[in-house]
């Protein structure tokens, strides 16, 4: 039921955000990724859309299909829509922003040695967590200009995600120790370096 859910929202955004670019100008779309997400193997693409002077819609999303050596898994498709307010002009200087996120994860073999707001990423070595998550937050940036259609931009964001997932005893069988158990996160939401391309 979650699945048909989360899918049904992703569907409909990729809907709004083909409508919404079928009549842009120039300097009212950008497309960009992502090269900190890149680096931990989550391949990701985003869009940006102006729609007032100031004004700008984010989307941005990421899917990694593929397990790691020694059966690591680090599974996961996400989503998260961002309305930003610029302080100057739009695709350059500071902005501000908030999102919603959402998607799916399937990982485990992770030796993560971080404890942290309630979140303890140390159960990730023995034991494989598969769920889903749903949050929003705010965020801060600056894009810098690098040339007429070029663009590198650094972006942070805090918030809350709730989600909720099944743990399995190890990474490779089936057995379940936890079922449907909810977990509360708060804490950063969003870390990005962006290579943006502007039309």
């Amino acid at each position: 039921m979650n699945n048909r859910i989360m899918k049904r929202i992703f569907v409909l955004l990729v809907v709004t955000i083909t409508g919404m670019t079928q009549s842009v100008k120039s300097q009212n779309v950008a497309v960009k990724s992502n090269v900190l997400a890149d680096a931990f193997l989550n391949p990701n693409l985003g869009i940006e859309i102006g729609f007032a002077p100031k004004w700008t819609l984010d989307v941005t999303g990421q899917f990694n299909a593929w397990m790691l050596s020694h059966n690591r898994h680090w599974k996961h498709w996400a989503v998260q829509p961002e309305v930003r307010y610029w302080f100057c002009d739009r695709f350059s200087g500071h902005f501000v922003g908030t999102h919603i996120h959402g998607g799916q994860y399937n990982i485990g073999g992770f030796d993560g040695k971080i404890n942290f707001l309630g979140t303890d990423a140390r159960k990730l070595k023995d034991t494989r967590y598969q769920g889903w998550f749903v949050g929003a937050g705010i965020a801060y940036g600056y894009a810098w200009i690098l040339g007429r259609h070029w663009n590198l931009e650094a972006e942070i964001g805090f918030g809350y995600s709730y989600t909720r997932y099944d743990r399995f005893q190890c990474l490779g069988c089936g057995k379940r120790i936890e079922t449907d158990k909810p977990h509360h996160y708060v804490g950063p939401t969003k870390a990005a370096i962006n290579l943006v391309y502007v039309f």
